[in-house]
């Protein structure tokens, strides 16, 4: 992954960065999830509560009447109550997979349970014994049906809904919705401010491959490596306690594919999620490849406030420039701004014009220029004026002097 250029006037605020997320977090609602989902409506709370609760009694009664297997009426009840919480905890594991796995894993489980039947039409003319023949016949369905479950959820991610003529179109939308993270956005953690500020919906997905990478910079020996990688950390903690996001761990891996960058376009091409990367190279790679790239650097530079020449602008110069008389300063957003004449003003604040501006592939460049003797001239007569101020307040003073401290006092 491309590493995150720093600028340095982005180094003076990192100091206060702890306090915003305490404020931040202290600004939380009391009631908001910590796995980053709503909290379903009240009504429709109760409602799946009553509808789960009548389905456990009438498991227990149906298992108390008719006590199968030569159960006792008590031992029956107590199968109903087992068999019902078990489909009901299938019931909301299957509520999270997406309506693609759930068509791969119908398809797969007929395809399977077809062919185990008719692999036991084959077994049935041999001159097996009755009780193995009976046997082959549940193995086969059982292990058949399993593995097409399985490999058909595994490879229903590669289902076009869209072929079905818009029957599926809320999957379609929460399909394009959905977003990757790279390790590099992750770091430079301006993706949870863009988070907070609603500007991404959808469903996050975080790979994980990226988080064994971001792991492994963060317990990287080099101290920068690892204060960055412990910054994405709390960066990702910051995106899973948003109450308005859905965040999604991929176990998902490419063992075949070496490079963070094409797994990451592999998944995405597999979910037919965009990709949220600030890394130059990535977005070229992705761009060709047809998957759609969200590019923190291109939002931050559409962002930025428009400056026309001829504008006075306040800027801080931090540093002498390459060229004579040169200097250099800032802007909040990172923009530089190059400055004429201010070579001897580093470390103050002064007032500049702008003389021209320039986009260029790294972002947006300033130009400006300081005018000495116009400063000085604003300084004189500001010194000037305060000295007439003075004298006046003086004149004034001698006119009406001050009555004693001590009202027996003469002079």
């Amino acid at each position: 992954m491309a590493e995150i250029r720093k600028n340095p006037q982005a180094a003076r605020t990192g100091s206060s960065h702890n306090k915003t997320i305490e404020a931040r977090e202290a600004a939380r609602p009391q009631g908001a999830k910590a796995n980053g989902s709503r909290e379903p409506a009240t009504g429709g709370g109760w409602d799946l509560l009553l509808v789960r609760s009548l389905f456990i009694v009438i498991c227990i009664l149906i298992g108390w009447h008719f006590h199968p297997f030569g159960f006792t009426p008590v031992t029956g009840a107590i199968f109903g109550l087992a068999f019902a919480v078990f489909f009901i905890l299938a019931e909301i594991r299957l509520r999270r997979v997406s309506l693609r796995r759930l068509i791969g894993g119908a398809v797969g489980a007929i395809l399977g349970v077809i062919g185990a039947l008719l692999i036991h039409l084959v077994v049935d003319k041999t001159t097996i014994p009755g009780e193995s023949k009976s046997f082959l016949g549940i193995a086969l369905v059982l292990v058949m049906g399993y593995v097409g479950i399985l490999l058909g959820a595994n490879k229903g991610d590669m289902l076009n809904l869209q072929a079905f003529g818009g029957l599926f179109g809320n999957e379609r939308g929460s399909r394009h919705l959905a977003k990757l993270l790279d390790t590099s956005v992750i770091i430079d953690g301006r993706i949870a401010d863009v988070c907070e500020a609603s500007f991404l919906e959808g469903t996050i997905i975080l790979p994980q491959f990226v988080l064994h990478e971001l792991q492994m910079v963060a317990d990287s020996a080099d101290p920068l490596k690892r204060q960055r990688g412990r910054r994405g950390l709390e960066v990702l903690e910051r995106i899973r306690e948003l109450p308005s996001l859905e965040v999604e761990v991929a176990d998902e891996d490419f063992p075949d594919v070496a490079e963070v960058d094409l797994k990451l376009i592999e998944m995405a091409r597999r979910y037919g999620a965009k990709i949220v990367t600030n890394d130059f190279n990535l977005n070229k790679i992705a761009s060709l490849q047809g998957i759609e790239v969200l590019n923190v650097n291109q939002l931050a530079n559409a962002l930025k406030p428009v400056v026309l020449p001829g504008e006075g602008m306040r800027v801080f110069i931090l540093r002498e420039g390459k060229e004579p008389n040169q200097g250099v300063a800032y802007l909040d957003d990172g923009t530089m701004v190059v400055v004429d004449g201010a070579k001897r003003m580093v470390n103050k604040t002064i007032d500049i014009a702008v003389t021209s501006v320039h986009q260029t592939s790294a972002g947006k460049m300033i130009f400006g220029r300081y005018d000495e003797r116009a400063e000085s001239a604003a300084r004189a007569a500001s010194q000037e004026s305060n000295q007439r101020d003075n004298g006046g307040t003086a004149e004034k003073e001698r006119e009406n002097p001050p009555r004693p401290i001590h009202p027996g006092s003469t002079h």
